[in-house]
């Protein structure tokens, strides 16, 4: 039986593309192994998998001046150090990088056992982590076509996003049974990711007697930000964060508000849901979700409002844009034929 090594997190969004390929990677036959942070999120996505999870130490990569780079610096050396040990206890015959900062020394252990490395860029631009790791690359997968400008060409190849087969099971009458919904009103989902974003929580709870009127409304709100006066809001059900039931959640949205995360806004194409995307500003990050919205954007396949321009006002009278346009989206993305990314990306995992 082969053996592959997965590896990926911080966020879930460097996570959930692997669990996507786990299913398909146990039918074709491979022993799946996953080698994540010791605290990151990863490690309870996956253990809820039952994959054999090993942590190493890692440090965050900045792209600034920090005096948390000089101890980072000894996480990431000592994490390359175990990593080493794991692979070369593991035999792995493949690694498989979703990326994030943990990858980096997952990649450079690889590399010195030999074992050849796979690596899946979800950005239009690659990341630092990915950047680093993907002289050590035999292939490196892209979610968007744009992103081939970017990285060798002897290497890239893109492939889509890979996409977990349960989201195209979902259930919408279980969705609004779960949300204690009548099925009256159409739904709005709104949510920020796993961390949850709080400008966007905080405009969508502004505006929420007016946006009640018209929809029923599931809020995925993020770790910690839960708003105990509107348990009881009819109409409006939150959540941190849902893993299980989400398939039957997105079955039950009519339109979607979210960041605009390669790994969301792909699910969000593939089950062919309208879409408001309000993309991290660059004073948050390095850009990559403006991006990843201007390509959708062009695209016919999402409505964007910049954070910047953002007020409550502003994000209802997109909302109500979006919904009112909602079949000239759906058009689009039917027409586009892409949806799920996991063929491509297998057929690059069994050429090893």
């Amino acid at each position: 039986m082969k053996k592959i090594v997965l590896t990926g997190g911080g966020t879930a969004g460097h996570v959930t593309p692997n669990l996507a390929l786990i299913p398909f990677l146990k039918e074709d036959g491979w022993e799946v192994i996953y080698i994540g942070s010791e605290k990151g999120i990863e490690r309870s996505l996956i253990e809820a998998e039952r994959i054999p999870y090993y942590s190493i130490p890692t440090g965050k990569l900045r792209r600034y001046l920090s005096k948390e780079n000089f101890s980072d610096m000894f996480r990431v050396v000592k994490g390359v150090a175990e990593a080493k040990k794991r692979i070369k206890e593991i035999k792995p015959d493949l690694v498989f990088s979703k990326g994030g900062f943990v990858a980096v020394p997952v990649v450079l252990a690889a590399k010195a056992n030999g074992v050849p490395v796979i690596i899946h860029e979800s950005d239009i631009t690659p990341g630092l982590a990915n950047k680093i790791a993907m002289p050590f690359a035999k292939v490196i997968c892209t979610t968007f076509p744009e992103t081939l400008g970017h990285i060798s060409k002897q290497k890239g190849m893109h492939t889509g996003s890979p996409i977990r087969k349960e989201l195209f099971e979902g259930n919408r009458q279980k969705g609004l049974e779960t949300c204690g919904f009548d099925g009256n009103k159409p739904v709005l989902l709104m949510m920020g990711g796993s961390l949850g974003a709080v400008k966007l929580n905080q405009c969508l709870r502004a505006e929420l007697p007016a946006l009640l009127q018209k929809f029923d409304i599931i809020h995925l709100c993020g770790k910690g930000n839960l708003e105990t006066d509107l348990l009881k809001q009819k109409g409006y059900k939150q959540f941190e964060y849902v893993s299980a039931g989400l398939a039957d959640l997105f079955a039950a949205a009519d339109v979607i508000v979210s960041r605009a995360g390669s790994n969301s806004i792909c699910e969000f194409l593939a089950l062919k849901k309208p879409h408001l995307l309000i993309p991290l500003s660059k004073n948050a990050s390095r850009g990559d979700q403006i991006l990843n919205a201007a390509s959708f954007a062009k695209q016919g396949f999402a409505r964007v409002l910049p954070e910047e321009e953002m007020t409550p006002e502003s994000l209802m009278e997109n909302i109500n844009t979006l919904y009112e346009n909602r079949y000239k989206y759906i058009e689009k993305m039917e027409k586009s034929g892409l949806s799920d990314g996991t063929k491509g990306v297998l057929s690059q995992i069994r050429k090893f």
